[in-house]
């Protein structure tokens, strides 16, 4: 029983052939394509050859060639439903389950494409031998016969009767379900949908014609863009128009243009940039970025520049911002308002357009930007709400680590609205005098953290040194050392220091008690070395600085945990304390 075609081209969509095959074989780039020794014979100079954007192999040497079925099937003698099942789980799909409801499935499709052949190729005909309206209409706007016949462009004329001709070949059903005609029951006949327009077929990636796009020419009281009715095998959420095309510059670019409409596309592919698709005027949907993605890794949405395009550009921002990762991403540009992309070009030339769309924003700064448009400042109700659609916007992003450092981006950004002074809990904490033996000792003690390393010589200072400590005692008090036993030994030692009792007896007391612990401060402590060469003034001084940065550590972890704490779970708390803290060390 056969495949289905849809889900092996599925399977190829989402496995390039040079993935596969560089598992077998160590592949090079060179250029468009990748090179490296045959599988099938022995030889010293490369001549096996693999294209990603044709999806083939061929070698030189043996004359071996085919897709990844092909290759799965020769290199690992495996039949073609063996080859099918393991390349589909290497896709991460299931394995397909055959069913008479497939076969039937299969038999629809076909004939489901045969009549949406007919149906381009009889009305692309018409646009250059027909009314000579559309023709007209189409060079007005500077599309060339040669796009023309690219894009099978066609047109649908007021008294179309194609119906009668397709009622020849298929049956009622057949040719009502592609949805290119309805019945009037009135009348009793059977009307083109898209009379009086200019079509353009919507392809799906593999180049099938599966639906179309159409264009009202003259004034008319009636909607100027209509799209097919979704079909069994047409939802338009799940198809982007001309990616078909787009996709064989994928090796060129890893940027792709996604304007409104069908025109908008046609005159900027005119203009000679390949990489553009439409969305085909529906919000930008999950299916559709995703499918984008698989060929680009950054989308760039040009819609538009009227208040319609610029509030569509946000709503497709809020609603893909869940899904970026670190290799997918999108970018966005705003037009000046009532302009198009068509009109850009036309204005100032296909080199500025270029430069423009270079001059991208990433989603979270065009997000950033709008609502910052719309944002009375003086207004404390405005700035709370505003900070609260942040905090559900960044709630939603899928990868928790991308999700952290947005979070922490905006954040920052909102407290920039305040005179508050910006933190960056990223500078280095080694910023003060303590030497740099300081950092060859940390090195040499593996085992214990920064933080501990900072606790061990506060321990062994207190040890050691107890009349530097005994003034200032009470500062240490309120310090959490980062484990129990060290806050034991702490307290001990404060309470024997501010007693003035800490004498040979208490020492050996403590050495007993904490035997190991004390033991490993005096080996370990990388302040003792530093300690003997400095006179008291000098110690004291080396002593705040060590407490300076052990506090700065013990932020930066409070940071942390709160940050991570909201990234799980919005909470006025948490996030009022990491303010806070912040804010602390502003001040500081």
């Amino acid at each position: 029983m056969k495949y289905p075609k849809n889900y092996l081209e599925e399977i190829k969509l989402r496995l390039k052939v040079s993935q596969v095959v560089g598992k077998t074989v160590k592949l090079k780039r060179r250029g468009k394509e990748f090179i490296g020794l045959s599988p099938f014979t022995t030889e010293k100079t490369p001549s096996f050859t693999v294209s990603d954007e044709k999806a083939f192999y061929h070698c030189f040497s043996s004359g071996q060639h085919g897709n990844i079925f092909d290759f799965i099937m020769k290199t690992q003698s495996l039949q073609f439903g063996e080859a099918v099942r393991q390349l589909a789980s290497q896709a991460g799909m299931q394995p397909y389950k055959f069913t008479s409801f497939d076969v039937e499935k299969e038999k629809r499709y076909q004939t489901y494409k045969n009549i949406l052949k007919d149906y381009t190729e009889h009305h692309h005909k018409l646009i250059f031998e027909g009314d000579s309206s559309a023709m007209n209409y189409l060079k007005n706007r500077g599309i060339s016969r040669e796009i023309i016949s690219e894009f099978h462009i066609g047109f649908v004329p007021d008294n179309s009767d194609y119906y009668n001709e397709l009622s020849k070949k298929f049956s009622e059903q057949e040719i009502l379900q592609t949805g290119l005609f309805y019945k009037n029951e009135r009348y009793n006949k059977f009307v083109n949908r898209f009379h009086s327009r200019i079509i353009f077929p919507i392809r799906n990636v593999m180049g099938d014609v599966i639906a179309f796009g159409g264009r009202i020419i003259q004034d008319k009281k009636i909607a100027k863009y209509i799209n097919s009715p979704e079909t069994e095998f047409y939802k338009k959420g799940k198809h982007v128009f001309n990616l078909d095309k787009a996709k064989s510059v994928t090796n060129k670019s890893q940027e792709v243009i996604i304007v409104e409409g069908y025109m908008d596309v046609i005159s900027i592919y005119s203009s000679g940039i390949k990489n553009v698709v439409s969305n085909s005027g529906i919000a930008l949907t999950e299916n559709q970025i995703n499918l984008i993605w698989r060929f680009f890794s950054y989308p760039i949405v040009c819609l538009d520049g009227d208040s319609s395009g610029q509030k569509a550009a946000l709503r497709i921002a809020e609603n893909l911002l869940p899904y970026i990762k670190e290799n997918n991403k999108i970018g966005f540009v705003a037009l000046s308002s009532g302009m198009d992309p068509d009109d850009y070009i036309k204005e100032k030339g296909k080199d500025n357009f270029e430069k423009f769309i270079k001059d991208n924003l990433s989603i979270e700064e065009f997000i950033w930007k709008i609502y910052l448009n719309n944002l009375d400042r003086s207004d404390p109700f405005s700035v709370t709400k505003f900070e609260k659609k942040f905090k559900i916007l960044c709630q939603s992003i899928k990868d928790q680590t991308l999700r952290k450092y947005i979070l922490e981006h905006y954040l920052e950004k909102i407290r920039s609205l305040t005179p508050l002074q910006r933190f960056d809990k990223r500078k280095k904490v080694n910023n003060y005098k303590i030497l740099n033996e300081t950092k060859k000792i940390a090195i040499a003690r593996e085992h214990l953290t920064k933080e501990e390393i900072k606790e061990y010589s506060i321990l062994y200072i207190m040890y050691n040194y107890p009349k530097i400590i005994f003034p200032r005692s009470e500062i240490f008090r309120d310090i959490e050392f980062s484990s129990k036993s060290l806050n034991a030994l702490k307290s001990e030692l404060l309470n024997l220091i501010s007693k003035d009792e800490l004498d040979k007896n208490n020492i050996l007391n403590l050495k007993k008690k904490y035997s190991n612990l004390i033991d490993d401060i005096n080996q370990n402590s990388f302040i003792k070395n530093i300690f003997l060469k400095k006179n008291e003034n000098q110690q004291i001084e080396l002593l705040n600085e060590i407490l300076k940065e052990l506090n700065e550590i013990k932020f930066s972890k409070k940071i942390d945990e709160l940050e991570n704490k909201l990234i799980k779970e919005f909470d006025e708390k948490s996030y009022s304390d990491l303010m806070l803290l912040k804010n602390q060390i502003n001040k500081e």
